[in-house]
């Protein structure tokens, strides 16, 4: 690429999709004269301008310390700012009002030994250059992008398999809260399940079998999703997997994935059969975390970001853990998976872990089969015997245990199961779109709730 409206028309297929309200670093690297790109970052732009040195030193930081890190300091950078216009404003006042944040870019990247050579707004199908000597190269109008798809770069990009899956908004919107009439009745679901099931988290001799009841109930809704006839389109087949999930349902599995054991179970699902269910129900889950419950979202969209990280799907990965932090800044286990995605860790290390984990409870089953006395944890979860390989691990009663001590007797019957009518929200729902943490903390609103979670030693765990 040689002109600026290539590397405009390259950026979606930089980061897989097109950004929006974003400031975009990308790295070039020079070999034998010939630059090529390294790693990429992105940002939202923020509203108010007196953020915008800080986000510029920490943007130009980070990229170039990662780049570092991979052994690689980049020797010069591209930046985009992309943002649509506002009500009333033309796509040349856009440009104009970001002029002072492309310079604090350049400048942010130059104090770093790493020259910003291109740095481009584009808005409303536009593109300009902040780095025109401004001689009359570039019309006052900006110039126009290129049909999507018809560039030398989209060719090479379609035969080397790389996709871009629209835009950054589509993608997000699979994971964000409803904000329909059907929140009411969820949030309605969420408070009564958070009455019946806090005490019962908090209580040692019946917290495992909350976690027991948790996961039976996730893996009944996992063979029901994995049954489900397909449909075309990311937005109809949300609205299908989320009126196949009861407001009920949807609030036992939200509360339980708050005790990290279960949580950590949960995250067996990650592969084969298993984990395409699995990334759905976690997908609808996060869409449930409605009104006060938000907050709850954290573990959903990590557990979403997980098996999409592992089943090769960064893109998505990176947003989802994005978002859980978002929901939980201080969430350790999204922090710790964000860090490695980012860094291009191979997952296959944390998976071993979790392959362990659970066949390392075989034999604990095997043992009580015979009277004996299990270790902890010694139950894997058990998804619908639907799905393919199911049924490979066989649930055994245990002996209670002491509080906190993640082991238990499995239920013999999941809560919101029986005499519930399954209620489908409404179309304009949004469909969208590295240890254990937090454990029954934020379960309820209640503030005593949360003491006495913590009081019970079910808070971080670092």
């Amino acid at each position: 690429m040689r002109t600026p409206a290539e590397l405009a028309d390259a950026l979606p297929y930089l980061l897989g999709y097109r950004p929006e309200d974003s400031i975009v670093l990308v790295a070039l690297h020079d070999r034998e004269r010939r630059g090529r790109f390294g790693g990429r970052a992105r940002i939202g732009i923020p509203a108010q301008a007196g953020d915008w040195p800080s986000v510029s030193e920490q943007l130009a930081q980070g990229l170039v310390r990662g780049s570092e890190r991979r052994g690689a300091r980049p020797e010069s950078m591209v930046a985009y700012l992309c943002q649509e216009p506002g009500s009333g404003e033309s796509a040349r006042e856009v440009m104009e009002r970001l002029r002072p944040l492309a310079q604090l870019l350049r400048r942010a990247c130059g104090r770093l030994d790493v020259p910003v050579i291109e740095a481009l707004c584009i808005s409303d199908g536009r593109f300009w250059s902040y780095t025109c000597p401004g001689q009359g190269c570039c019309p006052p109008e900006g110039e126009a992008m290129g049909l999507p798809g018809t560039s030398v770069l989209a060719a090479a990009a379609t035969y080397a398999g790389i996709q871009v899956r629209g835009s950054l908004r589509e993608l997000t919107a699979r994971f964000l809260s409803w904000e329909t009439a059907a929140a009411v009745e969820q949030e309605v679901a969420l408070d009564t399940a958070s009455m019946a099931l806090v005490p019962r988290i908090l209580d040692g001799e019946s917290r495992a079998d909350v976690a027991e009841e948790a996961l039976e109930l996730a893996g009944r809704i996992m063979g029901r999703l994995a049954d489900a006839p397909p449909v075309s389109g990311t937005r109809p087949a949300d609205l299908r997997d989320d009126g196949l999930l009861e407001h009920e349902e949807a609030a036992m599995l939200i509360l339980g994935l708050q005790d990290r054991t279960t949580r950590d179970r949960a995250a067996e699902w990650m592969e084969g059969a298993e984990a395409g269910p699995a990334l759905r129900l976690w997908r609808a889950l996060a869409r449930r975390c409605v009104g006060p419950y938000r907050e709850h979202a954290a573990a959903p969209l990590t557990l979403a970001g997980w098996v999409a990280w592992s089943t090769g799907d960064e893109l998505e990965a990176r947003e989802a853990l994005a978002m859980a932090l978002g929901a939980d800044p201080d969430y350790l286990f999204a922090r710790l998976l964000h860090q490695a995605c980012n860094e291009g860790l191979d997952p296959e290390s944390i998976r071993r872990c979790l392959r362990a984990e659970r066949t390392g409870r075989a034999p604990a089953e095997t043992e009580q089969a015979t009277g004996l006395e299990a270790p902890l944890g010694s139950v894997a979860p058990t998804p619908d015997p639907r799905l393919p390989g199911a049924g490979t691990a066989t649930r055994r009663r245990r002996r209670t245990r002491p509080a906190g001590n993640g082991a238990g007797r499995p239920s013999r019957r999941g809560p919101g199961t029986a005499g519930v009518r399954r209620r489908r929200p409404a179309d304009e729902a949004s469909p969208a779109g590295e240890g254990p943490v937090r454990a029954a903390e934020g379960t309820s609103r209640r503030p005593r709730a949360r003491r006495e979670a913590n009081r019970h030693g079910l808070g971080e765990d670092t």
